[in-house]
């Protein structure tokens, strides 16, 4: 089409190109060229996106482009770890507020991407990729900001493309129970409708690449759990919870990563009902988590890290053991009856160590399984003249 190749052709010379994909109707919007190249270790890399090229990420997140709850996933060709071979390629993750360290639903869609590109200016080591001609899938080992995440990647018989009727499956970086049963405090001034008279409510916080705060939805004071409620008003809640949970010592204290400070921060507030959700067969038990993440998105999917940490969380309670299936949803999962991510833990001895020994956490490698499905495809550009979409906008930071 003769205004698609002059727009790719625009003085400015930005062209960004992008395939979007979905798991379980969460947006994975991968940016595979144009990005500015970055240098470094990974978490250098993400340091600098965020101190150099933020306005890039807001163009390609925010509207006009994306909206409030798009997510994305950079890809990374070069990082330490490709370098010593024990990765295929790196990522860098965003979302409406930067850059997050670990996704799981957009690890599930990447790796069929990475399977289905044959581009080697795209992904330098595809043609290293070892299909497993017999079991029909293919192992993509992949450098996120937490670390290494082995994909495995279902595929049709000659192994060059993936096979979306299979999910794909990832093993978790360790991942550990941070805090178990935390009093927090509820000051009136900060309180919600729905929690009535209550001064105090109790909470989790776990690590799956990332840090969650877990709390039941029936501590906030909804009665009828993920069932019949007011998505805005359990919004309203979390969003005042969130903001006070990272002014607490003793919250703060349960975000310190043993590896890396960097990674000390809280990500998300996952509300969780554990009566409800589809259950899939073959496996043991189902619950429903509700994802407020970055800055207040809400998490269309199960959020597959924090089934990583809902993994570890319920191991160290003594609720999950090694090879016991599980199912997680989401809104979304259970009102088609379909997405549930998967999960089961395959290691129950890691340990997660740093320069600190006092410090060093017990901790499980969990197999998170999902599907994931591509939506379309898009080069973006920046007109001359256009202020109002270089940088991207939220329409709330107008008024």
């Amino acid at each position: 089409m003769d205004v698609a190749r002059q727009l790719e052709q625009t003085p400015s010379g930005e062209v960004i190109k992008c395939i979007d994909m979905h798991t379980t109707g969460e947006p994975t919007r991968i940016i595979y060229s144009g990005f500015p190249t970055l240098n470094g270790t990974l978490l250098e890399q993400r340091d600098q996106a965020k101190s150099q090229y933020d306005h890039i990420r807001k163009r390609i997140m925010l509207e006009p482009r994306g909206h409030y709850d798009m997510y994305g996933a950079i890809i990374i060709p070069e990082t330490e770890l490709v370098q010593s071979g024990e990765a295929h390629i790196g990522t860098l993750f965003t979302h409406n507020g930067g850059f997050s360290t670990m996704c799981g639903h957009a690890t599930i869609a990447l790796g069929r991407f990475l399977v289905d590109t044959h581009d080697l200016t795209v992904f330098p080591q595809r043609n290293e990729l070892k299909p497993n001609l017999t079991a029909f899938e293919v192992k993509v080992n992949i450098h996120a900001p937490c670390g290494l995440v082995r994909v495995v990647v279902p595929t049709s018989a000659d192994g060059q493309k993936s096979d979306s009727s299979r999910p794909v499956r990832f093993l978790s970086t360790p991942a550990y129970c941070a805090a178990k049963d935390l009093e927090v405090s509820i000051p009136r001034e900060i309180a919600w409708p729905e929690i009535g008279d209550k001064t105090s409510l109790r909470l989790d916080v776990s690590y799956g690449g990332a840090f969650y705060a877990l709390v039941d939805i029936r501590q906030l004071g909804f009665r009828t759990g993920l069932h019949n409620f007011s998505l805005e008003a359990v919004t309203f809640a979390v969003k005042r919870l969130k903001r006070h949970l990272v002014t607490l010592p003793h919250v703060i204290e349960a975000l310190q990563h043993p590896e890396d400070q960097r990674l000390s921060f809280l990500y998300s507030v996952m509300v969780v009902d554990h009566e409800i959700g589809s259950k899939p067969d073959g496996v043991e038990g189902a619950e429903t988590g509700l994802c407020f993440f970055a800055e207040d998105q809400i998490d269309r999917s199960p959020t597959g890290s924090c089934v990583a940490a809902r993994m570890a969380l319920a191991h160290a309670k003594g609720a999950r053991k090694q090879g016991q299936a599980w199912a997680y949803n989401s809104l979304v999962s259970n009102h088609f009856n379909t997405g549930a991510f998967v999960a089961n833990i395959v290691d129950e001895d890691v340990k997660i160590e740093g320069p600190n020994t006092q410090t060093a956490r017990s901790g499980v490698v969990v197999l998170v399984e999902g599907n994931a499905y591509y939506t379309g495809t898009m080069a973006f550009v920046v007109e001359q003249g256009d202020r109002t979409s270089e940088s991207g906008f939220v329409l709330g930071a107008c008024t």
